[in-house]
């Protein structure tokens, strides 16, 4: 790895900057704060209740230089606050953020865990659900009507329910919505891929360690998804949903060159993508 001056040659980053969520809500930055040491955060923080709030705090984050926007639509799991999956907006308020977005040429990715939360979201036209653990079939066939991507983190999932077995690893309030959530995520991403709703590869890094990202490949395959599936997720399904599919996500002419490479063929033994030979991004070789 290129060291300069301090700094560290890294990935290709899209950000949607600080995510936007409603007072209490999973996202909202003074959650467990005690009261008296912060006042009402709003829109620049990402904290919004209204429609004028939400096309604010969309602008903020657009004058910051975030390609896409990001909301929380229901609780989650490792944010101070008692419940993990309830929806946390109205879908008027939710259409105005998306609304504003596109406007701006950007896109609204919504966490959700909750079916009603993830359901508003999709009738309000955000195009990605991040987790989706508990998804009813309604969401499912309104999501494959409406070619909204599910962005299933089974990785997350399996890993915060493990943590909140050891005692004293999460806070209190944390350990019934791992628990809870965590262990639903695999068997809803199963059923929606058999029910054919398009799916993004992602996987939540950062909540369990980064470095351990391709560990999502593998759970994929154990529900049966099929390996060209998940590959092609992660690369032409991906850079499409970013605006970027005639640079990202395919070797070829004029593309960035970002390749990486692995002993066995992915196709035949996924597992092979835990062991990363070779690393070139943008032509440069970063590992060989």
């Amino acid at each position: 790895m290129l060291l300069i001056a301090g700094v560290v040659v890294g990935p290709r980053i899209f950000t949607s900057g600080k995510t936007i969520a409603t007072t209490g809500g999973h996202g909202d930055p003074t959650n467990g704060y005690r009261e008296g040491l912060v006042e009402d955060p709003g829109p620049e923080d990402g904290v919004v209740n209204s429609i004028a709030d939400a096309r604010k705090a969309v602008r903020y984050r657009y004058k910051n230089g975030a390609d896409l926007i990001k909301i929380t639509a229901t609780g989650g799991v490792m944010s101070m606050a008692k419940n993990g999956q309830n929806p946390q907006f109205t879908e008027e308020v939710m259409r105005a953020i998306v609304n504003t977005a596109n406007d701006y040429g950007m896109h609204v990715a919504a966490h959700a865990h909750g079916d009603e939360g993830m359901y508003r979201a999709v009738r309000s036209g955000v195009k990605t659900i991040e987790h989706g653990s508990i998804m009813k079939e309604r969401t499912m066939k309104l999501m494959r009507e409406k070619n909204t991507y599910l962005v299933p983190t089974i990785s997350a999932g399996e890993h915060v329910a493990k943590m909140a077995g050891i005692p004293g690893y999460y806070p209190a309030i944390i350990i019934p919505k791992a628990l809870e959530v965590g262990v639903q995520n695999k068997a809803s991403t199963k059923k929606a891929y058999q029910m054919g709703v398009p799916i993004a590869f992602g996987t939540d890094a950062g909540v369990f360690p980064h470095g351990d990202n391709a560990g999502e490949f593998v759970y994929w395959d154990e529900i049966g998804i099929p390996p060209e599936y998940s590959i092609k997720s992660a690369t032409i399904t991906n850079a499409k949903l970013l605006n970027m599919n005639n640079l990202l996500g395919q070797i070829k002419k004029g593309f960035y060159a970002d390749i990486i490479a692995t002993n066995d063929s992915p196709t035949e033994d996924i597992s092979t993508l835990l062991n990363i030979i070779f690393v070139m991004k943008n032509g440069e070789v970063y590992k060989k």
